[in-house]
């Protein structure tokens, strides 16, 4: 199993743009999510994230190249995977069950609680609106085709969303890239995915979070 060491940093939460995007750029590890797990689907954009945590959030910053940005999606909870797509998948930490959160480069989100593929609880509004999200691009129509079109996204999840009081010791999780409808499909893993098919909803093949204390 993959496993990454989160920096703690306390607060991070409610920090600027500017000093979240620093600090995590310098002082944590820069992971590649490159596995392509499924040969028909070859082409590769260039993407890493960082990650940090502080008592009451995760931090995830992903950092992307591609040759077609897409973001058609503006309403949350719309088919964001679609476009030039980021998620984090994090197992619950009490069940089965897992929580999925996607965002395209433009900022709109999609998130929920799953037992599956096409058995979900999407978030409300308000529990929407607790997760802070900020990137590169301003949240409006994108769809431009060219080579090395770089953007970055960053997301803050509250532990409080998985059902958790503060930071925990470790969480299950996988971090994805894909765009379903960009002129070169792709479906980019951080753990590599032992499957016939393209399938980001497979907990099984989580890798490990060990959050600093």
């Amino acid at each position: 199993m993959k496993e990454i060491r989160v920096k703690h940093i306390p607060g991070i939460e409610d920090m600027s743009e500017k000093d979240i995007f620093e600090l995590m750029t310098s002082q944590t590890e820069c992971n590649p999510l490159d596995c392509v797990n499924w040969q028909e689907y070859p082409y590769a954009p260039a993407v890493s994230f960082h990650l940090a945590h502080s008592e009451k959030a995760l931090a995830v910053l992903f950092k992307v190249t591609e040759d077609h940005l897409r973001g058609t999606a503006l309403e949350n909870n719309g088919p964001v995977w679609e476009d030039s797509c980021v998620e984090t998948f994090i197992a619950d930490p009490f069940s089965n069950e897992y929580f999925n959160f996607e965002t395209n480069c433009i900022g709109t989100k999609l998130a929920s609680k799953r037992r599956s593929r096409t058995d979900a609880d999407h978030f409300s509004d308000d529990l929407m609106d607790r997760i802070r999200c900020f990137g590169s691009l301003p949240h409006e129509p994108v769809d431009s085709e060219g080579e090395d079109q770089s953007w970055w996204l960053a997301e803050i999840i509250p532990f409080e969303l998985i059902g958790l009081e503060k930071a925990p010791e470790s969480l299950r999780a996988n971090f994805y890239k894909c765009g379903d409808r960009c002129s070169r499909m792709h479906f980019l893993s951080w753990s590599e995915i032992d499957l016939p098919a393209p399938d980001f909803h497979c907990p099984d093949f989580f890798g490990k979070l060990i959050l600093e204390h």
